[in-house]
């Protein structure tokens, strides 16, 4: 008995000084502290000022060389990452062939992904992220594409969220809200089985609602009214799509893509306006 009693007690030393040194193994290390925002040199400031310019008068290219420039001497700055992501997303669209889409949205997510770093409640790091997301999506298999949707919505909810004024990131919250609530039975089917089930918060009327408040806060950008009057349209709203689309005409154009978009737009118009023209007279033939 004397023995057994000295192995037990032997045996609970042991643990109790083995658990300290187990302990001190399992220890996770500590994760490195992210990169702080330094304040910019004057040098830095000027090409940051002079990029935002030359984005604001459309030269895409020419802006996202001068926030990479920025960003090789100040990796950590926010409004350079953030911008560039988005840059790259619209450069990237614009090509046709797959492999510079594929180079420049796979640039878009680095940048975006680093702004996240530097500001993780940022709503522009978010919206960045967001986008990026969504614009690789259209590059990969179906079942890539309803996980990047389902990756993408914290972002750009976050994004809205923190600010509700931001009308690109409403835009975006607008089409993935349409996106999810119009996935086909396949992809409805496959989402429950392997991605735990669709948002249930996604909606056409949600749609509605962001894409309004946007084109309500910026009533100049084309692409969201013609957003918003191709959602009115898969919901059969022709009247209020119909309005939106007269506002839309009234926007004079500034770039290729805004020209390309009005001449849609206009098409729409016609479309519309002769379908409810037989809805008129057929209504008619049934009254007389």
């Amino acid at each position: 008995m004397k023995l057994l009693g000295r192995l037990c007690v032997l045996v609970l030393l042991t643990c109790l000084w083995v658990a300290p040194a187990d302990a001190q193994f399992r220890r996770t290390k500590p994760k490195p502290a992210p990169p702080t925002e330094t304040p910019l040199s004057i040098e830095l400031t000027k090409l940051l000022a002079e990029a935002k310019s030359l984005q604001a008068q459309y030269k895409e290219s020419e802006a996202l060389a001068r926030y990479e420039l920025v960003l090789a001497k100040a990796p950590a700055t926010y409004e350079a990452l953030w911008r560039a992501a988005v840059l790259s997303v619209r450069i990237g669209s614009r090509y046709t062939d797959e492999t510079r889409k594929i180079a420049y949205f796979s640039a878009a997510r680095l940048y975006a992904s680093r702004a996240l770093v530097v500001r993780p409640e940022g709503a522009e790091s978010n919206y960045a992220e967001a986008l990026a997301l969504a614009n690789q999506a259209t590059l990969l298999t179906a079942r890539a594409r309803l996980l990047a949707y389902r990756e993408m919505r914290p972002y750009i909810f976050k994004a809205v969220a923190v600010r509700p004024d931001f009308t690109d990131a409403l835009q975006l919250l607008g089409r993935w809200h349409f996106r999810v609530d119009h996935y086909n039975i396949l992809e409805r089917i496959f989402s429950r089985l392997f991605l735990g089930g669709t948002p249930d918060e996604a909606s056409s009327n949600a749609a509605i609602e962001a894409l309004t408040r946007a084109h309500e806060l910026e009533p100049q950008r084309i692409q969201f009214a013609y957003d918003l009057a191709r959602i009115h349209i898969a919901e059969k709203h022709r009247t209020r799509a119909i309005a939106v689309l007269q506002d839309a005409i009234e926007i004079t154009p500034v770039t290729a893509e805004e020209l390309e978009m009005s001449r849609r737009c206009r098409k729409l118009l016609i479309q519309l306006n002769r379908k409810m023209l037989k809805q008129v007279h057929s209504h008619l033939r049934e009254i007389e």
